[in-house]
């Protein structure tokens, strides 16, 4: 079932979805071109992806790679190694050389702004992902499907720090924890402040963050989350008070456009 986007972050999602559109649509539209003239059809790849707790649905995104690269590297071609998240570097020679160009202006999503005008994805959330990256990620961990409680997005928390650089364990953890603080206090500063770092950390890797930031940064937009229950935390537990029994320790739980 699809999750409903709270009123608020629709709101968001319509205002500065739509903004976006109208601003960069020149720009989509040459390098629709672009792709057509250097690269031939099709544009745009469809594929089916888990968007919210309910089943895959088609999405959008421009062409970047060769026509046949989701049937070389996908989760069940590519064997695991460090992350059952699938990232392609943007080295892999199945991009193309304009999809390189896309993928390094950050433009590789923004059909996707069609998705969310539409009501079936928010501008931030948790990206997308296949179905078989979703089953490879429950088999380590069960807690995954926290990760679908909201609409999925075209940026979100985990590409502040760069999802090449965390670990699964670490990119679940902030996932989670942004579901809960949109779920519990949601505030369209949250939003527009990981919008904004968004654009900084793709062009700066000075402006990039931590994952132990990121997760403040969603625990000071979400006061009543932490309040109530403090997402978890990486590292080690804090020690317990006096006389209380030490927490059950519970695994907290890392796509180039593999799984985007």
């Amino acid at each position: 079932m699809r999750q409903p986007i709270p009123p608020m972050k629709r709101a968001f999602d319509l205002l500065v979805g739509g903004s976006m559109l109208l601003a960069l649509l020149p720009l989509l539209l040459l390098m629709a071109a672009g792709i057509g003239v250097l690269e031939g059809r099709p544009v745009l790849y469809v594929s089916r992806r888990r968007l919210n707790s309910g089943p895959a649905e088609p999405i959008v995104k421009f062409r970047t790679m060769r026509r046949d690269a989701d049937r070389i590297a996908n989760r069940d071609t590519v064997p695991i190694v460090s992350t059952r998240f699938l990232n392609l570097p943007i080295t892999s020679p199945l991009y193309t050389p304009i999809g390189r160009v896309i993928e390094r202006l950050m433009l590789t999503e923004m059909p996707q702004l069609l998705h969310v005008l539409a009501g079936r994805m928010s501008v931030v959330g948790n990206r997308p992902l296949p179905d078989n990256v979703v089953a490879s990620l429950g088999e380590e961990f069960p807690q995954v499907e926290d990760r679908f409680l909201t609409p999925g997005g075209l940026t979100g928390p985990v590409q502040l720090v760069g999802r090449d650089l965390l670990s699964d364990q670490q990119r679940l953890a902030i996932e989670i924890a942004y579901c809960d603080a949109v779920l519990r206090n949601y505030s369209p500063l949250l939003d527009l402040r990981i919008l904004a770092y968004t654009v900084l950390a793709g062009f700066s890797e000075s402006a990039r963050f931590t994952s132990e930031e990121v997760l403040d940064l969603l625990a000071r937009h979400g006061a009543r989350l932490v309040r109530e229950a403090p997402p978890r935390r990486l590292g080690k537990p804090a020690a317990p008070e006096p006389d209380q029994e030490p927490p059950e320790t519970v695994p907290a739980v890392h796509e180039g456009s593999g799984n985007r």
